[in-house]
């Protein structure tokens, strides 16, 4: 006689329509199910939304999901609806009178699941209305978004522990695609999951080819045409650093490709319409901007391009992670050069200014909250800060608790240690940036690489045998020249000398009188001799002020004897055969803006002060200060550039798309009676 499903995998068949769980997908639903808080790393596209889902109907009652991915929300809903589940949504993207309508529905007990973004939890009186009708279970995904050591740390993500405080102890499962053991750690804390279980899936992709490939960023184009012309290689995502650079690639991918660009600065309806002709297979090629989560839930991805260096290990995983959800063999193939990690550290120096800034203000704050200062009376005190950095390093100290900002942006002093938190975060972000150019430039497997990154102890760590180190193209070898084997004996004698050096310290101490190494060319030679087995690399760290900092540690292959000229000239490397020159542009000088001379105009432009009243009224209704509407900066650019449509201000500095979403229209009724 045949045993009768358990309740789990019923509620799975006849309602979700699967015939069985996935690995781990059980155990998962059933602590959830049972009322245990829950940490789930799985990866992408392993079925983590079935982990909340099941459950969710199991408990009864409503579903509380919070998602910081506005396109991932509407996907799920859409889906869930479709199923014949009561699913809702409430972002900044929904209309007032349907967000009110939701509401509605909620607590009257309509509803399954209802989909919030993280803020909304922020709006005053609504965890009260949560509260008056409690869910049965609290979802929340993208979780590593709540750790300041995440690749993609979110100030609204760090504050919802406080703010579902009065929603427990309703059980919380938090779920995310990266999180490395540091970030587990902060997750459980930061939500206060009491005896959490945590499942930790493996890491370990067998079907994703990962190749790294060095190359100037005007070539790119052409390699990715280059890519892309093997019918096998398609569908395909292309990730794009900036809109500018979504559109370019877009453009230069039309002539031979149906492709569609998906970034911030696209009305919804846009965005909307090139997810759903992509996942219907009308578009072959999707460009993204790796900055926005695209909520793609496709299975026959077979490439994803990075066109630039990701900003984490954590992300690339994650963007990596759309390609063959089928199960088929794909590839990852990343462009990198050393300008990319100059970008990088271009925009993390503008994110996260000198401490010595955050300081000055600080220094300015009057510690009694009685007593507070306006801000443009502060930023005239401070007249060494210039706008943007005043905004950015002020932002920095909300943040991170060091000032207290209240809608009408009236300062006062803070927590006096705010400055711990501020640098951790600061050297966190440093330190991904470190680890994405080790995994780079490293010599053994990737999918290791990735594996150890994230701790992965119960893998089996055996190579993957398909990514570039496993397999290299026999079309992109080559003998090395006279220069750069003379490098590699220097490197060679430099390690018999003084053998397990650290990396840094090799290359100080490599280069002649007068010689200027590039860091790029004595990596790459690090990449040849690990490869040819000649060295081999360690990744150590050590304790500096209360941080772990790492390093690789380099030394001789012990099996190997000492290597002659002769040894030396069999050496070969590995590039890409796809390389293409493009001519180079001129650059143009840019007209000086209005806000870059912000701080000498006695006399602003039209429109700005009704911007800044307007701000201040969306301020006060919110109850957040009135910068994280929109800061100075924003509105002083929205009024040089003159747009006179929602669409023009997705090209204007500050301007992402909930703003644009939420207050485009307002802005544009704005501008229109007063310029």
């Amino acid at each position: 006689m045949s045993q009768s499903p358990s309740p789990l995998l019923s509620i799975l068949q006849n309602r979700f329509g699967f015939a069985s769980f996935r690995e781990t997908q059980e155990s998962v639903c059933q602590a959830v199910t049972d009322g245990r808080d829950v940490l789930l790393v799985m990866p992408t596209g392993a079925g983590k939304s079935i982990c909340y889902q099941v459950p969710g109907i199991a408990r009864g009652g409503a579903t509380l999901v919070i998602s910081p991915l506005l396109a991932l929300i509407e996907d799920q809903v859409g889906k869930l609806q479709k199923l014949g589940f009561r699913a809702e949504r409430i972002h900044s993207g929904c209309q007032r009178e349907d967000s009110r309508r939701v509401c509605r529905q909620y607590l009257s007990g309509e509803l399954d699941f209802l989909f919030i973004a993280p803020e909304r939890l922020g709006v005053p009186g609504f965890p009260e209305m949560l509260k008056r009708r409690p869910p049965t279970l609290i979802a929340i995904d993208e979780a590593h978004c709540i750790s300041q050591w995440g690749h993609d740390f979110r100030p609204d993500y760090r504050l919802l522990g406080e703010r579902l405080a009065l929603l427990r102890p309703i059980p919380v499962v938090a779920l995310t695609a990266t999180a490395t053991p540091i970030v587990q750690e902060d997750i459980c804390k930061q939500l206060g999951l009491v005896d959490e279980k945590r499942m930790i899936q493996g890491f370990r992709r067998t079907n994703i080819g990962i190749h790294a490939v060095e190359l100037p960023p005007s070539d790119r184009s052409e390699a990715i045409l280059e890519i892309l012309k093997k019918p096998e290689r398609l569908p395909a995502i292309i990730y794009a650093p900036t809109r500018k650079k979504a559109e370019e690639l877009k453009d230069a991918l039309s002539a031979t490709h149906a492709v569609g660009a998906y970034h911030a600065g696209m009305t919804p309806d846009a965005r909307e319409k090139v997810q759903s002709r992509f996942l219907e297979g009308k578009l072959k090629v999707i460009v993204a901007t790796v900055a926005f989560g695209m909520g793609i839930d496709k299975a026959d991805i077979r490439t994803v391009v990075h066109a630039a260096i990701p900003g984490s290990v954590e992300g690339y995983y994650q963007e990596i992670g759309r390609a063959g959800r089928d199960g088929l063999p794909s590839q990852a193939i990343l462009f990198h050069s050393y300008a990319d990690l100059k970008t990088h550290e271009f925009f993390l120096e503008m994110n996260y200014p000198e401490i010595a800034h955050l300081r000055m203000i600080f220094k300015e704050t009057k510690p009694s909250p009685s007593a507070p200062q306006a801000k443009d009376a502060l930023r005239k005190k401070l007249g060494t800060l210039d706008l943007a950095t005043f905004e950015r390093a002020l932002e920095q100290l909300w943040v991170h608790r060091g000032v207290l900002i209240d809608p009408d942006e009236n300062i006062s002093r803070g927590d006096p240690k705010w400055e711990k938190a501020y640098l951790s975060q600061r050297d966190q972000k440093q330190k991904q940036l470190q680890q994405i150019s080790a995994l780079i430039a490293s010599s053994k497997c990737r999918m290791i690489g990735l594996i150890s990154h994230f701790g992965d102890r119960k893998d089996t760590g055996t190579s993957c045998g398909i990514c570039d180190i496993c397999r290299p193209d026999p079309a992109g070898r080559r003998a090395l020249s006279p220069a750069e084997r003379d490098l590699a004996a220097r490197i060679l004698a430099s390690l018999e000398g003084q053998n397990h050096q650290a990396a840094g310290r090799l290359f100080q101490s490599i280069a002649l009188p007068g010689e200027n190494i590039e860091r790029s060319r004595f990596e790459k030679m690090i990449a040849v001799l690990e490869r040819a087995k000649w060295i081999d690399s360690q990744l150590e760290s050590f304790e500096k002020d209360d941080q772990k900092i790492q390093y690789r540690r380099l030394s001789l292959n012990p099996k190997q004897s000492k290597k002659s000229a002769q040894d030396l000239a069999s050496l070969e490397t590995h590039q890409s055969p796809v390389s293409a020159k493009a001519p180079k542009r001129k650059r143009q000088k840019k007209k000086p803006s209005v806000s870059a001379d912000y701080e000498t105009n006695s006399e602003m432009p039209r429109g700005f002060e009704t911007l800044r009243e307007w701000r201040l009224e969306q301020a006060r209704r919110k109850g957040v200060p009135a910068f994280r509407i929109l800061t100075d900066r924003a509105l002083l650019a929205i009024c040089e550039s003159k747009p006179s449509s929602p669409d023009e201000l997705s090209g204007i500095s500050g301007m992402n798309r909930k703003s644009i979403t939420e207050y485009g229209q307002e802005i544009i009724q704005i501008l229109s009676s007063k310029l």
